[in-house]
């Protein structure tokens, strides 16, 4: 079933994000960032972040988005939720960074903390996921996994083994830092042992997991040797744990591979085999020559050895041996999921025409919420 998010209000942006930075946001626009080059420079926005037309907007419906896929999660209305327009891993709580303004994934594990005693995040990001770690790097409610390229000055320059978490979350954060070119079979074997180890000893009540695609191969600004084949080996792998499964998008510069991944990635997640031939359609042309679905690997050299690669294997799973048990927490009351509405129907013009665009805003299914007989969720994924 597919869904219409909400645009998150300024209010939930601010559960995690600074309230001065979020109003910020909703208030710089091109014609006027010109007169506030000082508060540009203080939330990092120009250069990889740049201000563009309803950018706010923007932040709002992805937002939006991953919220809401956590809500529908806690509230058992799916077993799988997606957001492909999500994954905006490295905002910080008071800045822009790496092309993310606002931290959909912190905000949507803060909802699923609601209800999960403990959440596990997982990025396949080629960059580091430093935003969701240092949102989380003091406590042990979440476990933050992170695999990617690390050195060389490659973007964000964070994400060392030595990077454990600190205080309560000590040993709560795990880096996976990889070189140039690792391959399928590689990367496969690592996530999948890591991973296993992971789940067995921290248990959590429900995972999120970034699938950004800019560790294809072929990426424009990355530097990874992956098939689609190898990349969805890992969301089928997280799949077959049957936790509550929060999946985004994230990362990815050489957009029809983009495509194709999370495209093949949602036949994973929905259990359906699609043809290799991508059939005819509007953006046809941006698959040629051969309008094909899955795209290999390429002759890159894999400068991760197997030593290497042992070492950091063993690294992570001594710092796994340091959590005794999964941590327990007493939950509270449930605070309630608030949603406001965006516009009083009382209040609009009778005679004042609305566009299809705002129409389209606020189209809300009158069966989104219901619960027993009147649910018309046949499907276990949102």
């Amino acid at each position: 079933m597919i869904q219409r998010p909400h645009k998150a209000y300024p209010v939930e942006l601010a559960q995690f994000h600074s309230a001065d930075y979020v109003e910020f946001l909703n208030r710089i626009t091109p014609d006027t960032q010109h007169l506030f080059l000082n508060e540009l420079t203080k939330y990092n926005l120009g250069e990889d972040c740049p201000v563009f037309d309803n950018l706010f907007e923007f932040c709002q419906i992805y937002a939006g988005g991953t919220i809401d896929a956590a809500r529908r999660l806690n509230n058992q209305l799916c077993d799988i939720a997606i957001n492909w327009a999500g994954g905006l891993h490295h905002a910080k709580k008071c800045e822009a960074s790496g092309f993310c303004y606002i931290n959909d994934l912190v905000l949507g594990i803060l909802e699923l903390l609601k209800y999960h005693a403990r959440v596990l995040y997982i990025d396949i990001d080629v960059h580091h996921g430093d935003g969701v770690e240092e949102a989380f790097y003091f406590t042990d409610r979440v476990m933050t996994v992170s695999f990617h390229k690390y050195g060389d000055s490659f973007f964000p320059g964070t994400g060392d083994a030595k990077e454990i978490g600190e205080r309560e979350g000590k040993f709560y954060a795990i880096n996976v830092p990889l070189k140039d070119g690792i391959d399928d079979s590689s990367f496969t074997r690592l996530f999948k042992t890591i991973i296993s180890k992971v789940v067995e000893t921290y248990q959590p009540g429900a995972i999120v997991l970034q699938c950004g695609a800019d560790s294809l191969a072929g990426d424009r600004l990355g530097c990874f040797n992956l098939s689609i084949d190898g990349h969805a080996e890992c969301v089928s792998f997280v799949k077959r744990f049957n936790l509550p499964l929060l999946v985004t998008g994230g990362g990815g510069y050489t957009k029809e591979n983009v495509a194709r991944c999370w495209t093949v990635e949602t036949g994973v997640l929905l259990d359906t085999e699609l043809p290799n031939e991508i059939p005819q359609n509007d953006y046809i042309k941006y698959f040629a020559p051969e309008f094909s679905l899955k795209v290999p690997n390429g002759p890159i050299e894999n400068l991760n050895s197997k030593s290497y690669l042992s070492t950091i294997k063993m690294q992570v799973l001594e710092n796994l041996r340091c959590i005794q048990h999964a941590p327990s927490v007493q939950m509270q009351e449930v605070p309630p999921d608030f949603y406001i509405p965006e516009f009083d129907e009382d209040e609009q013009n009778p005679d004042e025409r609305i566009d299809q665009h705002t129409q389209d805003k606020h189209i809300q299914r009158d069966d989104e919420y219901y619960d027993g007989d009147n649910d018309n969720d046949q499907m276990n994924i949102s």
